[in-house]
């Protein structure tokens, strides 16, 4: 018999894996919004966040928590990473015993720099938890495109067994047992998406990108090896995959906040004019935060920070980027 599962979280990413997971079992999205709950069920669109994309008639919407969780068999959480706890609070009354609680979330809560997993052991100990993660954009799986992600759990049984639930056509999901690296892949590339963004809003050209992509890739690795991550992990989906998808794409929110920085745009400015959020600058301090904790040299990231936080401007941020010393390869600068 197949398992309910609950998808809270009712933007593009989430509803587009509700979509998904409603091809092979029973699903129903939790979204706070009372329209968008409406026009899931009576139109089956979610326009705000997918426009054009038809969602399965078969999934359902609701924007009461506890119809969506109280006979949950899987929970995925498609929440941003600052509001990740408080919901995890709301549901923690309302949620059965050892239900897996997968994370869609690419973020660190900034006041404990934890990683969305590590809330959840917290807030729902006993509760096998994961992360979906991987170059996975929205707009694009809805439009029927091929895309690969992975599922990152401890317990090799249960893994396999959702994997059946999220792997779904031309959408492949592999299984990786380093939850720890494939949650900071998510996180840390879209500090470096920022930079990539950054520089192709100042016009620098494929050459200036691909430089960003690979030193950044290697911040990345060394930040998550030191906190305990398999460095392989980063060559693979969650880590390399998701950074070209991420500091390529147009679609990338972190690529467009850091090409409109680029362009001279205040990072106030820009996030004001965003309705979906661009995690990197929520997750920027928190980054810092752990490769000063790890001791952990990470100039790209530093460059993002002090951009994102007002202490420089783009152009000069790029400028200090392109001018940092330079050494073997396998060092950090």
């Amino acid at each position: 018999m197949k398992p309910q599962v609950c998808i809270l979280g009712g933007g593009s990413w989430g509803t587009t894996v509700a979509s998904l997971v409603s091809r092979n079992a029973p699903a129903i999205l939790w979204a706070r919004d009372k329209n968008t709950v409406l026009e899931v069920n009576e139109s089956h669109t979610n326009e705000k966040y997918l426009p054009d994309a038809k969602l399965p008639a078969k999934l359902i919407a609701t924007n009461d928590l506890e119809e969506a969780v109280v006979d949950a068999e899987v929970l995925v959480m498609g929440i941003p990473s600052q509001h990740f706890r408080d919901v995890l609070k709301d549901i923690k009354p309302l949620v059965n015993p050892g239900v897996p609680v997968i994370s869609l979330c690419k973020g660190l809560e900034l006041s404990t720099r934890k990683r969305m997993t590590e809330i959840v052991s917290e807030i729902l100990p006993g509760h096998p938890r994961g992360v979906l993660t991987g170059p996975n954009l929205a707009r694009e799986i809805m439009a029927g495109y091929a895309a690969a992600s992975v599922l990152a759990m401890e317990d090799e049984t249960i893994v396999r067994s959702l994997q059946k639930i999220f792997h779904s056509g031309l959408f492949r999901v592999y299984i990786n047992n380093d939850i720890i690296g494939c949650e900071l892949g998510g996180a840390l590339k879209n500090i470096i998406a920022i930079a990539a963004g950054m520089g192709d809003g100042q016009g620098a050209g494929d050459n200036t990108r691909s430089a960003i992509i690979t030193r950044g890739l290697a911040e990345i690795t060394r930040l998550g090896v030191a906190m305990g991550a398999v460095a392989q992990t980063f060559s693979g989906l969650a880590g390399m995959g998701d950074l070209v998808a991420t500091c390529t794409s147009s679609q990338s929110r972190n690529h467009t906040v850091g090409y409109e920085l680029g362009q001279g745009h205040s990072i106030e400015d820009i996030t004001e004019g965003m309705f979906m959020v661009a995690e990197g600058v929520k997750s920027a301090p928190a980054v810092i935060a752990l490769a000063d904790e790890y001791e952990v040299e990470m100039p790209i990231a530093s460059v993002v920070f002090e951009l994102v936080q007002g202490v420089s401007n783009a152009r000069k941020a790029f400028r200090d980027l392109l001018r940092a010393g330079i050494g073997s390869e396998s060092e950090p600068n």
